[in-house]
């Protein structure tokens, strides 16, 4: 396996400060100082990192209720709530990094954890892992922009790819409709710019799913581990034939 996607998979650090240590000669295999691009097995090979044995992590998987107003960040320069921030104590001495993000203002689930491999998994476009969405907008949404969304808007950015919408429910006395919204693929606030293109924008969006993941009943700012079932089904990268890629 190449080095930087060993040490991301092990939860060292991600693939691109992998990639930087090596160029900077910090990493070696077998005494010799490893170059970009090599290969090695942990389980074969002596694996340094800054002259010390390289130790990866033990696997760690928390799902997390994203409130809105708290960052899918590790940290923030202007010191704004975090998504780490919400951990309890036991998570917070691991190098966990949210899979994907959710907007500021949108809420629901979250994945932490240093498994790079599942990462990759969890939002490489070619494995087409699902994300599921609670989506509520101003308005009635019509049949026909119903259809459109699921067909994929045109985004100033590419189309959007086909996704299923789930049965429509208009409240009159709010103005609004909620329904379930499932993707495939994961843009920089896809979904609030498809359905404002049509003209319904965002009054709440919730993720409730993430592949076998399910939010469930766990309450906003509160997280979990994953329970052995969950961490059985998670996906993976190399299971499925896939190269590297951020996704």
């Amino acid at each position: 396996m190449r080095l930087q996607k060993l040490m991301a998979g092990a939860g060292v650090a991600s693939r691109r400060k992998a990639e930087e240590w090596i160029r900077a000669g910090r990493v070696s295999v077998n005494g010799a100082t490893a170059r970009l691009g090599a290969s090695a097995d942990p389980e074969k090979d002596e694996i340094w990192l800054d002259g010390r044995p390289f130790a990866p992590e033990p696997r760690a998987y928390w799902i997390l209720h994203k409130p809105r107003g708290v960052l899918s960040t590790t940290r923030d320069p202007q010191g704004r709530p975090t998504v780490l921030d919400l951990l309890p104590a036991e998570a917070r001495g691991r190098r966990l990094f949210p899979v994907g993000r959710l907007d500021l203002d949108s809420e629901g689930l979250l994945l932490l954890t240093n498994d790079g491999e599942v990462a990759q998994a969890m939002l490489h476009p070619s494995l087409g892992c699902e994300k599921e969405y609670r989506v509520t907008v101003r308005g009635r949404l019509s049949p026909a922009n119903q259809r459109a969304l699921a067909a994929g808007i045109e985004l100033d950015d590419g189309p959007m790819a086909p996704c299923r919408v789930g049965p429509v429910r208009y409240d009159p006395g709010t103005d609004a409709s909620t329904f379930e919204l499932t993707l495939r693929e994961g843009r920089k606030r896809q979904i609030r710019r498809a359905v404002t293109a049509l003209g319904h924008p965002v009054l709440r969006l919730i993720r409730t799913r993430m592949g076998p993941i399910r939010l469930g009943r766990l309450e906003p700012r509160r997280a979990r581990t994953l329970t052995p079932a969950e961490r059985r089904a998670l996906p993976r990268a190399s299971s499925r034939g896939t190269g590297p890629g951020r996704g």
